[in-house]
């Protein structure tokens, strides 16, 4: 009863940072969360809770992860793999081995195993907060898909390296060559159960259909649910990277969906159910941050290194800052490096250069902020020793890896929206030619079906009223495409034509409020039941939703 309570505690509080959130717009949700969760401490509320490493690890980052990699455009990870892979795999690698180094020779005493499993947590950054720190301003979307892109990717790398260094960390033990074949034995063990789950899932989705003859959204959405727990579990019970399974689970059946385009209800469940499940757990991991940050705090002040002392709050600061600009260097020398490199190869190759400022290359560096994913690493890391000794330094690197994420979103909350306001952003007409096109493609589509099907009722219905039914409709509907086509044809697109969309848009969005108020209306008087109204409702929300600005 007492988990069940607190369970319910944190999802209001999460419901409440987010509904406050937006009262203080200039404030990054996460630092919000955090201030909620040690106000909460600080008031000595009921709301405790100590979860074991590996169930911290096992509830937030699979789910996390697959949502991530499940929503990520196909195309844009496709075409900007190259600087997507240099900064997720090559980034974070440099950052494992240069941070680990810095780390040891800041702190002496702490293991330089434990270094490096600091510095791998440290390496992923988060998209997420960036998008939210950034907010109307907005990052150039070629930039923004990059960031994203590597928000996933370094998530899977950096974590399979922790991996490795909690494993030195605790055996003593290391051997690059073992570890190097290890690495890729772990990566394609978790790639494969994860693209195994994900066929399986939409085996079972067919199957549904199939026997059922309608979608299967509810069954279909618990399953999705189980996905990516089951692949970090299967893999790691089979020795592979439970991180990497759910990565690919998530990016498999993202691509398999192209194949669902019938499903609409379920498509619609999905979203949404992941769009809040994802805001939950995330808010979760920053509130229970915030409730354990005075002991997390008054334990790295205590820790002391192979017993030769202790730190004072101060030496704690200073660490974290060092720490925080050594990790932004880190990722300008890396970028500044990967754009001279592209430059030359493109020069051997004599093709185009993309060109890059300087502005962007900041807003790149600043870009790198530490979110969830660090912080879940840390608080995975285990209690003790294989011996029953205390894990070196557990509570100075949890106490570390949580001033990084503070600074680096205090730090990108001040000077990204100042390098984001003056910056000329690029030329999206693009986007709008793509959906119109898209649209121009569809509706020819449609016309090609009317014309298909009205053919063949012409050989089923026999009566000259049915056929002359028939006729009108199918030239009312074929009608109403060619007219789509024409307003959605730049060519012939003009001033008349831009009115009459934006007037028949606006129109039909007041008739349909005034529809549901009606609906509602005759509800209270009684003229219709709950699942009348449920279901007219339901039919005007769909149409709303396509109509309303932002969709279309």
């Amino acid at each position: 009863m007492h988990i069940v309570l607190l369970a319910l505690a944190l999802i209001l509080v999460a419901a409440g940072s987010g509904i406050l959130a937006r009262f203080v717009p200039r404030i990054p949700l996460p630092i919000l969360q955090i201030a909620i969760g040690a106000l909460l401490a600080w008031l000595e509320t009921p709301l405790d809770i100590s979860l074991e490493p590996e169930t911290f690890m096992l509830l937030f980052v699979p789910p996390l992860l697959f949502a991530d990699a499940w929503q990520f455009p196909q195309r844009e990870l496709t075409s900007l793999r190259h600087p997507i892979i240099a900064l997720a795999v090559g980034l974070v690698l440099f950052t494992v081995v240069c941070a680990g180094f810095l780390i040891h020779w800041l702190l002496p005493n702490l293991p330089l195993a434990v270094c490096f499993a600091l510095a791998a947590i440290l390496s992923p950054t988060d998209a997420v907060a960036v998008s939210a720190i950034s907010g109307q301003l907005g990052i150039p979307p070629r930039l923004m898909h990059i960031l994203e892109g590597e928000s996933l990717m370094n998530d899977a790398s950096a974590l399979v390296s922790l991996k490795f260094a909690v494993a030195a960390a605790m055996t003593g033990a290391f051997s690059f060559g073992q570890v190097s074949l290890q690495f890729a034995l772990i990566t394609f063990v978790g790639i494969s159960v994860g693209i195994a789950l994900a066929f399986l899932f939409s085996t079972i989705r067919r199957k549904l259909i199939d026997r059922r003859g309608t979608e299967s959204s509810t069954e279909i959405l618990l399953v999705m649910l189980t996905i990516p727990f089951a692949a970090y579990l299967i893999a790691e019970h089979f020795e592979g990277s439970g991180i990497m399974a759910a990565v690919s689970a998530g990016l498999t059946i993202n691509r398999t969906e192209l194949k669902r385009y019938a499903q609409t209800r379920t498509r619609m469940q999905m979203n949404h159910f992941w769009e809040i499940l994802t805001f939950l757990l995330n808010a979760m991991v920053f509130l229970l941050l915030g409730l354990q940050l005075p002991d997390i705090i008054g334990g790295a002040i205590e820790v002391s290194l192979n017993n030769v002392r202790s730190f004072s709050l101060p030496e704690l600061a200073f660490y974290v800052v060092v720490i925080s600009l050594a990790l932004m260097l880190l990722r300008l020398f890396w970028i500044m490096g990967a754009v001279y490199l592209s430059r030359l190869s493109s020069r051997r190759r004599r093709s185009a250069h993309v060109p890059l400022s300087s502005r962007i290359m900041a807003i790149g560096t600043v870009a790198g902020i530490r979110g969830t994913i660090t912080l879940a690493a840390a608080l995975s890391l285990p209690l003790t020793l294989p011996g029953g000794g205390a894990f070196p330094g557990r509570e100075l690197v949890i106490f570390l890896a949580t001033g990084v994420i503070l600074f680096t979103l205090l730090l990108g909350s001040v000077v990204l929206p100042l390098l984001l306001r003056r910056m000329e952003q690029p030329d999206d007409s693009w986007r709008d030619e793509e959906a119109r096109s898209a649209r121009h493609a569809a509706s020819l589509a449609a016309i090609e079906a009317i014309e298909s099907w009205y053919s063949d009722a012409q050989k089923r219905h026999d009566t000259e009223l049915e056929r002359s039914v028939l006729t009108e409709t199918s030239a009312r509907m074929i009608g109403y495409y060619r007219n789509l086509i024409t307003i959605n044809d730049k060519r012939s697109s003009s001033e008349r034509h831009e009115y009459d969309q934006r007037f028949s848009r606006e129109m039909r969005l007041a008739a349909i409020r005034a529809e549901r108020r009606e609906y509602y209306r005759l509800r209270s008087t009684h003229q219709i039941d709950d699942h009348t109204l449920r279901r007219l409702v339901r039919e005007l929300d769909l149409v709303e939703m396509a109509l309303a600005p932002g969709t279309r």
